[in-house]
């Protein structure tokens, strides 16, 4: 950044908050919006909330005392008057707005007293000097405190004008390739966002479809995309992998005491999974379906695989509540054909642990089921082989990538099957986990009955309590969530045990019980069985039953406050009910007024039950960053990028992907370099 003129230790900090360390970086901080300085706009036309430039007379300019002084300049064009509001002023500036000055002033026009005003808007006194005003459309450009809208121009017309000496920002795109999807070069690109001509259309531009911003857009997926690729390569060409066999007695055995069919999904599914086990390099494979599709089933069948072979698996989950589904699931499963399998928790007492751990580290727990706490320094596996990581997105990077490398030994690691209840949307599939091969169980076991989902005002509360009391009536159980803003594990439960005391006196011929995030693991345990068994009639709960929770008795789901939960949420809570073949029903309860958001959430529960037309929108409604929890899985930021207005580049760009590593190989790295930089070692799980 020392390069441009004018660029100082202090500006260059300035710089740093918008993560502009570089000319490149620069050059891709792209406007937010453009103004029009090339149209004077009479004053008499004018309209609130546009922005616009004026030209005309001062009348009048004085300064108004009480708490807060400011300056007024009335300006005149002879088809009507404007106010310019001042709050921040100098004396000697009030001497400049003598009457019959001629000004010409451009900002955001709101409604004022007597007229129409500008506050603090851009202005230049005196005749019109051409080549000293800006005119034309204007980029505005996102700031932050210090660093001005007039300094990030002139700084962006500096490193324009750096950019356009030969050689300096190379043009990474081969031409055949910009020439197929009819693309400008980088430089033209980047001169014709910063500084579009007069007659640009800005529609274009600010929606992604104009040819300079595909450009960009195009190449920037393109990095991110490539940088997947090239890690994968280097894990599969790192490390071998066990050899499993596909056909297994233990599965066939495990297949025959099932009281079900799979389904053709998860027949496809673990034909897919059985092949990938069998090759020498890692297998790195996200299983993704919806709530109930049975991913647990198929991922045991993957655990069998390990065993025979003489390997261990490992299976994570980022609750308790969910570890605890799978350690039963599997125990169950795995037990009557002689498979140990170990419980490693952070809640195990001091002895519990210990024979855990011995277990594991001596290889007599072929398969570990457990939260965070399997990978601790202390859990040691005699021969890891396969690790099984359930809603991944959950878990940190570095989470993950300890949990790999604890099976890494004598270039040997692990393979990885990652499963996904809250369904990917495949615009990120292929960009975020490019690195990764795709199996989708997009089949329901049958008997499922679709949930049907109402959402009624807190106000319908009695209307709502006796639909309980019916259902029960009937034979049927219930859940009712109970969910709070704070992030609050104690106030959470609060409400859920006042709610089940309210509920209680309501519906007292109903058994009710209640589980929250503060109970002692056995005492929700023991209640959960006791629902599961149908000692039960009503469950109270906070959203620790979002996931791993499976009674296929019950019909009836109420979620409290729902307009506070994502669609991710509202859709895995209501996951729960519907797994009979009874029909089933979710309301969604909320307090009005509804946001404008919380409104379409709610619609789009009340349309689907699809998850990935839910998550589809999820992606829509909250963009990518927090649809994958960015906070704690690394970086997806995109500086030109959109995924959902540009998905349908992808496909393109894995083409293009394809077509670079195999005719120019040279362009890779630059390319990742460019646009990934080092958010690149956040992919290596």
């Amino acid at each position: 950044m020392s390069s441009l003129k004018g660029v100082g230790p202090r500006l260059a900090e300035r710089l740093a908050r918008l993560r502009l360390g570089s000319v490149q970086d620069l050059l891709f901080h792209l406007p937010l919006r453009y103004e029009d300085r090339g149209t004077v706009v009479p004053i008499g036309s004018l309209r609130p909330a546009s922005f616009a430039l004026i030209d005309g007379r001062v009348e009048l300019a004085e300064v108004v005392r009480g708490r807060r002084p400011r300056l007024l300049v009335r300006v005149s064009d002879g088809t009507g008057q404007l106010t310019l509001l001042f709050f921040h002023f100098y004396a000697s500036q009030i001497n400049q707005f003598r009457r019959g000055t001629r000004i010409r002033a451009f900002g955001e026009v709101r409604p004022g007293m007597a007229t129409l005003s500008m506050t603090h808007p851009d202005y230049r006194l005196g005749e019109a000097d051409p080549a000293a005003e800006e005119s034309g459309l204007v980029p505005v450009y996102p700031a932050t405190e210090g660093l001005n809208q007039t300094q990030l121009r002139r700084l962006l017309r500096s490193a324009l004008e750096l950019a356009g000496e030969p050689g300096a920002l190379p043009d990474l795109l081969p031409p055949a390739l910009r020439e197929q999807h009819g693309f400008p070069t980088l430089l033209e690109a980047l001169r014709y966002i910063h500084a579009p001509p007069p007659d640009a259309p800005l529609h274009a531009i600010l929606d992604g479809s104009h040819p300079a911003v595909r450009r960009l857009a195009f190449e920037e997926l393109l990095g991110h995309h490539l940088s997947l690729r090239r890690l994968r390569q280097q894990l599969q060409e790192r490390a071998r992998a066990p050899e499993l066999a596909v056909e297994s007695a233990l599965v066939a055995r495990f297949r025959a005491a099932l009281p079900f069919r799979l389904t053709g999904a998860q027949e496809r599914v673990d034909s897919e999974l059985a092949n990938d086990l069998a090759r020498p390099q890692a297998m790195l494979r996200l299983v993704q379906g919806d709530v109930g599709s049975g991913k647990t089933v198929v991922a045991a069948m993957a655990a069998l695989r390990a065993v025979e072979a003489g390997w261990q698996a490992a299976v994570m989950a980022p609750t308790e509540l969910l570890a605890e589904q799978h350690h039963r699931n599997f125990s169950q499963w795995l037990a009557p054909l002689g498979v140990e399998v170990a419980w490693l928790s952070g809640r195990l007492g001091t002895r519990q642990r210990e024979e855990a751990l011995t277990a594991v580290a001596s290889g007599r727990a072929m398969v570990a089921v457990g939260t965070h706490a399997l990978f601790q320094e202390a859990v040691q596996f005699q021969r890891l082989g396969l690790v099984i990581v359930d809603e991944q997105h959950r878990f940190g990077v570095h989470q993950r990538l300890a949990l790999r490398e604890k099976g890494e030994r004598d270039g040997v690691q692990p393979h990885q099957l990652i499963m996904t209840a809250t369904p990917i949307p495949r615009t990120l599939a292929m960009t975020a986990y490019a690195d990764l091969d795709v199996s989708v169980i997009d089949e329901l076991p049958p008997g499922r009955t679709p949930v049907t989902t109402v959402a009624v005002s807190a106000g319908r509360r009695e209307e709502v309590i006796e639909r309980v009391r019916t259902a029960c009536a009937e034979g049927r159980q219930a859940y009712w969530v109970c969910t709070l803003i704070e992030e609050s594990e104690l106030l959470e439960a609060q409400a859920a045990e006042a709610t089940a005391e309210r509920l209680t006196e309501a519906l007292p011929e109903l058994r009710v019980g209640l589980v929250h995030g503060r109970l002692k693991n056995a005492d929700k345990e023991a209640i959960m069985a006791a629902f599961a068994r149908g000692e039960l009639d009503l469950l109270v709960a906070t959203t620790v039953i979002e996931v791993g929770v499976d009674v296929p008795n019950a019909s009836l789901m109420i979620i409290e406050n729902a307009e506070r939960l994502g669609l991710a949420q509202l859709h895995q809570l209501r996951g729960r009910v519907g797994r009979g073949a009874v029909a089933s029903s979710c309301v969604l309860m909320y307090q009005p007024p509804l946001s404008a958001t919380a409104k379409l959430r709610l619609g789009i529960m009340r349309e689907t039950n699809d998850g990935f037309e839910i998550a589809q929108r999820d992606l829509e409604l909250r963009g990518p960053g927090e649809f994958l929890g960015t906070r704690q899985t690394g970086e997806l930021r995109y500086r030109t990028a959109d995924l959902v207005r540009d998905a349908h580049l992808l496909p393109l760009v894995q083409r293009a992907a394809q077509q670079l590593l195999r005719e120019q190989p040279a362009a890779v790295q630059p390319l990742i370099d460019r646009w990934v930089g080092h958010g690149e070692r956040y992919a290596q799980v």
